[in-house]
């Protein structure tokens, strides 16, 4: 179950839950290629073990190329990809009918195109290593179906239904698809899209959950550990809930 000595691309790594699986997966053995559009030194310099970044804007298939023949010049395989990039934080809620164009588009670019792109680019390289997995990135918000934030909610369920797709595709190549649907993660991105309702959010996400507290990021590497690793090697198609026992499918 070890993953120790694969090669794994993370989206999104510049803070967050980015930063605490480059951390944890660096510090088990891997070789992560932390990738973001913003500064990803905090990844490096806590994966260690050679770790290396880029800058990367996901809505760019160009981009997102160009990090995944990074991987290849420097390590020489690709063995996982945890699409983890995504608008949250900046995002704001409101009624569905109120929320701009704009901020619907965006959202979509990002946490669903994004990882389109992600999976196009990494795809030949995995093959080439004889397989691999993706992780997808999904959330409660879909699972669940979170009101007054429906740009947020749409995009996390087509990750759910792209990550289901793409595992039949891409079984024949021994490439495993799957996603993680986390609650509500006390992250950078939480506090900034509850804003001054993060107090009242996380009440009433707590009260819906079987184990009653706020998740943080530390419980969510070992999910994200196991599904990059070969001890998965026959999940593929899966949306795994780390969420408390809030939704249980």
């Amino acid at each position: 179950m070890s993953v120790a000595g694969k090669v794994v691309l993370i989206t999104g790594a510049a803070r967050g839950l980015g930063l605490a699986y480059a951390a944890s997966l660096g510090q088990a053995g891997a070789h992560v290629v932390a990738g973001d559009i913003a500064d990803c030194s905090a990844a490096v310099a806590a994966a260690g073990n050679d770790a290396i970044s880029v800058t990367l804007d996901v809505a760019d298939v160009a981009s997102c190329e160009a990090m995944a023949a990074l991987a290849m010049r420097r390590f020489g395989r690709i063995d996982a990809l945890v699409n983890n990039a995504a608008l949250y934080g900046s995002l704001r809620g409101g009624r569905f009918n109120q929320i701009p164009e704009t901020d619907w588009d965006a959202a979509m670019a990002v946490n669903v195109k994004g990882i389109w792109n992600g999976c196009k680019a990494v795809v030949p390289g995995m093959r080439q290593s004889g397989g691999g997995s993706i992780v997808n990135i999904a959330s409660l918000a879909a699972t669940y179906g979170m009101p007054f934030a429906l740009h947020y909610t749409t995009s996390k369920a087509a990750v759910i239904g792209l990550t289901r797709g793409l595992a039949r595709e891409l079984g024949r190549d021994f490439i495993r698809v799957n996603a993680v649907a986390p609650s509500a993660v006390m992250t950078e991105g939480t506090t900034e899209f509850l804003g001054d309702k993060l107090d009242r959010g996380l009440e009433v996400i707590r009260a819906n959950q079987s184990i009653q507290r706020t998740l943080e990021p530390a419980d969510l590497v070992g999910t994200i550990a196991w599904l990059v690793g070969d001890g998965s090697k026959f999940v593929t198609g899966q949306t795994i809930a780390v969420d408390g026992g809030t939704v249980m499918l």
